[in-house]
C-alpha cells in the first residue's frame, strides 16, 4: 500500500466529500438506501484506517471516488455499497463472511466477485493476472454488476496513475488496453472506454499523445468555421422538415486517431479532414426521415450506408451511420439515432440503471447477458485460465459481419468468422457434428470467410466430430473453446487405449496382466504415482507422461533384472499399430515412415507415441541413451490411412519436364502434398516432392513411374 518514498499523511478524514456523494445519490435513491451506503463507507474508511494512497492521501478516498463513478452511471445502492467496500477481503481483516452478516449476501457476494486473487500462488504473473481475470469473469455470469464496480475501480486507479513507477503505469496502461477497454466496448460503454484508451495512451507513448493532443487543438481552430457552417446547414434543412433534432459535432479522442494513423497509414491530415456529426431525434421513425433529408442535402458516398438500427451490433449498438460529399468536396460522417440510443451508445449496459425509471428498455443489457452467457461455455471447456482468457481476448475483439440462418434469424459473428464459427454459435452440439455447409444455397468449403447477408445452412452427421485442422480457421472463442475440449477428451480416451496395451505389453514379460494384478498393490502404487484411479495412470502412460516398463516394475514388485531373468532375456515382442490411432500416436516428420518400414516408438511426454523409422539417425541416440523410452513396433496386417513421404529428384533443366513429372504421380495414384523447384546450376535442377501414398509396395510403384521419364536423373526417398 505504501511507495518506498515518505509523503505527508494525515489521519484526520473529510467526510465532505461522502456528503457530495450523498447529495447527488439523493437525485434517485431512497434515503434507506443512501444510509444503507454511509454505513459501508464508515465500515471501509475503519477497516483501511492507517493505510494510504501512493499519493499519500488515505486509502478509503479510492473506494470513494470509485462509488463516485457508479454514482454517474445511477448504480443500485447494493453496487455502491460494493464499491466501497471492494478491497477490504483482499487488503483488511474483514471477511466476506463478516460482510454478508452485515451487508447480505448480494453484496458481499459483489465485493468476493471484484476482489483480487493475492492469496493464491500462480507460477506466473501471466499465469496469476488471468486467473484473477477469470474469476471476476465468472463473478460476472452470476451479477453482471461486479464487472461495473471493476471497472470503475480501473477507471479510478487508470486517473492517478502519475504517482506510480513508470513501469508498473505501463503495465497497468497495457493491461487496460488489453482486457478492460475491450471489455467496455463489448458491453457498450464508449464513454468509459475511450476514457480508458485516452489514459492509457498517454501512459504508453506520452510524446505521441503530447505531439497529437497539440495537432488536435490547433486543427481545432481551422475547423471550427467549417464546422459551424455544415452544422448549420443540417439543422436548418432538418427543422425545415419539422424533425425535433440535436446535431452535435463528433470530436476524433486522441487513442482513435493513432490508431487510424498507424493500421490506415494515413496522416494526420488526411483524419481531421473527414468532419463527423451526430444527429439525435426523438423516434426511430424520424432517423429514417432526417436520414433522407440529410441524403437530399448533401451526396451520399455509394456503399457507405450502415443500418444499425435494423441489425445492431454484437454490444447492443444501434445507429444509422453514412458518409456524404458536402461543400468543396468535404467528407462528412453523419451518425443518426434516438436519444435513447445515444445513451445506450454512450453507457451500454450501465443505461438499463441509468434510465430504468423512465421504463428504458436497453438492448446492451439483453446482448451483454447473451455474451456472458457465452463465457460460462467457454469456462467450462476451457483447460485452464490461461487458455480461458485466450479465448476471451479474442471474443472481445468483434469487427462483426451479419447472417442469416434458413429460418431468417440474424447471427453475429466476428469479421473473418467461418461456417464452422457459425455452426458453434447456433449449438454446440452442431458445431461438433458438422460435416459441410450451404452458403447461399451452394455447397462451400467449411473455412470459408463468411460476408455479411449471406445465408448459412450446416450439414450435420451423426457420427461426425470436429477436425483439429479447424483450429487453423476459427475465429469465435465459443467455437475455438468447444474443438479443443472436444480434441481433449478424444485425447485423453485414445491415450487410455494406447496406455493400456502398453502396460499390457509391459506386463506379459513377468508372466502377469492388468487382469491379474494384486487390488492391494494397485492401489498402493496409484498413491505413489499420484493417481486417482486405473484410468489416469493409462491415461499418463499412454501420453508419454510415464513408461510403461517402470510401472509394471511397481505394480509386480519386480527389478528390471527379475524381470529380464523370467523372460529368458528374449527381446521385446513389438506391438501392432494400425495407423489410426488418432492424437495420441504420431508420426515422425524427420523419416516419414509408412507400412512397410522397420518402425520403433519413442515416448515423448505430453506427445504420445512418436513412430519412427529404425534407421532414423534422430532416434539412434534415444535407442542408447533412454531405451525405456523406445519400443520395437510392427504395422498391423490392415491399415487403414495415407502417408507422406518426402522425395528428391535429381532432373535436367528441360521445359515441361516438371508436368511430366506431376502426370507420372497422378497416374501412379498418389497424390502431391507439396512441391518446391531449386536451381542446381546451369544444367540440373532438384525437386522436393511431399507424396502421399499407401505403403512401400505403393511407393515402389510411383518412384518406377519416375525413373523411366526421360530427364530424370536420380530418384531418393528423404531420410533424416
Amino acid at each position: 500500500m505504501t511507495s518506498g518514498v515518505e509523503l505527508k499523511r494525515t489521519e484526520e478524514i473529510d467526510h465532505t466529500d461522502l456528503d457530495a456523494l450523498s447529495l447527488r445519490l439523493d437525485a434517485y435513491l431512497s434515503h434507506d438506501q443512501i444510509d444503507l451506503i454511509r454505513q459501508a463507507y464508515f465500515l471501509a474508511e475503519k477497516a483501511h484506517r492507517g493505510q494510504f494512497r501512493r499519493n499519500g492521501a488515505p486509502y478509503i478516498t479510492h473506494p470513494l471516488a470509485v462509488a463516485g463513478i457508479l454514482c454517474g452511471m445511477h448504480m443500485d445502492h447494493q453496487s455502491i455499497m460494493a464499491a466501497m467496500l471492494h478491497d477490504v477481503i483482499e487488503d483488511t481483516h474483514i471477511t466476506k463472511a463478516d460482510l454478508a452478516k452485515v451487508f447480505g449476501d448480494d453484496v458481499a457476494r459483489l465485493v468476493d466477485g471484484v476482489t483480487k486473487l493475492t492469496q493464491v500462488q500462480f507460477g506466473s504473473k501471466a499465469e496469476a493476472k488471468a486467473e484473477n481475470f477469470r474469476k471476476m469473469m465468472l463473478a460476472m455470469t452470476q451479477d453482471i454488476r461486479v464487472i461495473l464496480v471493476k471497472l470503475a475501480d480501473r477507471l479510478h486507479n487508470m486517473r492517478t496513475l502519475d504517482v506510480l513507477a513508470p513501469e508498473k503505469s505501463r503495465r497497468i496502461a497495457e493491461e487496460t488496453l488489453e482486457i478492460y477497454a475491450p471489455i467496455a466496448n463489448r458491453l457498450g460503454m464508449n464513454e468509459l472506454r475511450m476514457e480508458y484508451e485516452d489514459l492509457g495512451f498517454a501512459v504508453l507513448y506520452p510524446m505521441r499523445a503530447n505531439l497529437i493532443a497539440k495537432a488536435v487543438k490547433s486543427a481545432r481552430g481551422n475547423r471550427k468555421e467549417m464546422l459551424n457552417s455544415i452544422r448549420e446547414s443540417l439543422e436548418q434543412r432538418l427543422r425545415g422538415e419539422g424533425l425535433q433534432v440535436r446535431v452535435m459535432g463528433r470530436e476524433k479522442h486522441l487513442f482513435s486517431i493513432y490508431t487510424k494513423m498507424r493500421e490506415k497509414r494515413k496522416s494526420f491530415s488526411e483524419i481531421m479532414d473527414v468532419y463527423g456529426f451526430r444527429i439525435v431525434t426523438d423516434t426511430v421513425d424520424s432517423c429514417y426521415r432526417a436520414l433522407g433529408v440529410i441524403h437530399n442535402l448533401y451526396k451520399p458516398v455509394p456503399g457507405k450506408f450502415k443500418d444499425y438500427i435494423a441489425i445492431p451490433k454484437a454490444n447492443g449498438y444501434q445507429s444509422l451511420h453514412t458518409i456524404l460529399i458536402g461543400q468543396r468536396g468535404v467528407p462528412i460522417e453523419i451518425q443518426v439515432r434516438t436519444e435513447a440510443m445515444e445513451a445506450m451508445a454512450n453507457n451500454g449496459i450501465a443505461a438499463h440503471w441509468l434510465y430504468k425509471s423512465e421504463g428504458f428498455t436497453n438492448t446492451s443489457q439483453s446482448r451483454a447477458r447473451e455474451w456472458i452467457k457465452s463465457l460460462l461455455e467457454i469456462q467450462q471447456n476451457a483447460g485452464n485460465s490461461m487458455e480461458f482468457i485466450e479465448h476471451v481476448k479474442i471474443d472481445l475483439f468483434p469487427d462483426e459481419v451479419y447472417v442469416f440462418t434458413p429460418k431468417g434469424r440474424i447471427l453475429t459473428l466476428a469479421q473473418g468468422a467461418t461456417a464452422v464459427d457459425f455452426a458453434y454459435t447456433v449449438h454446440s452440439d452442431i458445431g461438433n457434428t458438422c460435416v459441410a455447409a450451404r452458403i447461399d444455397n451452394r455447397l462451400a468449403p467449411l473455412s470459408l470467410p463468411l460476408q455479411s447477408g449471406q445465408t448459412v445452412e450446416i450439414i450435420t452427421a451423426p457420427g461426425a466430430r470436429p477436425n483439429p485442422a479447424w483450429l487453423n480457421f476459427v475465429v469465435t472463442s465459443k467455437a475455438r473453446a468447444n474443438i479443443r475440449h472436444f480434441l481433449k477428451d478424444q485425447q485423453a480416451n485414445e491415450a487410455v487405449d494406447l496406455g493400456r496395451r502398453l502396460l499390457e505389453r509391459a506386463l506379459s514379460s513377468t508372466g502377469s496382466g492388468i487382469a491379474l494384478l494384486d487390488p492391494l498393490r494397485l492401489q498402493t502404487v496409484l498413491g505413489e504415482l499420484n493417481a486417482v484411479d486405473l484410468d489416469q495412470l493409462l491415461q499418463d502412460i499412454g501420453l508419454g507422461n510415464r513408461l510403461a516398463p517402470l510401472v509394471a516394475h511397481r505394480l509386480t514388485g519386480l527389478s528390471t533384472h527379475e524381470e529380464g531373468s523370467r523372460s529368458g532375456g528374449s527381446p521385446r515382442s513389438s506391438m501392432a499399430i494400425r495407423g489410426t490411432e488418432g492424437m495420441v500416436l504420431t508420426y515422425a516428420r524427420c523419416c516419414r515412415p509408412i507400412p512397410g518400414d522397420e518402425i520403433v516408438g519413442h515416448m515423448s511426454s505430453g506427445r504420445g507415441l512418436v513412430v519412427h523409422r529404425d534407421n532414423c539417425r534422430n532416434i539412434a541416440a534415444e535407442l542408447r541413451e533412454n531405451p525405456d523410452k523406445c519400443l520395437p513396433l510392427s504395422w498391423s496386417e490392415r491399415v487403414d490411412r495415407e502417408f507422406q513421404v518426402d522425395l528428391r529428384v535429381d532432373l535436367e533443366n528441360q521445359r515441361g519436364l516438371l508436368a511430366v513429372l506431376a502426370t507420372h504421380i497422378t497416374e501412379a495414384d498418389a497424390n502431391i502434398e507439396a512441391i518446391a523447384l531449386h536451381e542446381k546450376d546451369s544444367h540440373q535442377s532438384v525437386v522436393n516432392l511431399s507424396v502421399i501414398v499407401h505403403d512401400r509396395v505403393h511407393l515402389a510403384r510411383v518412384l518406377r513411374r519416375m525413373r523411366i521419364i526421360k530427364g530424370v536423373i536420380r530418384v531418393t526417398r528423404v531420410r533424416a
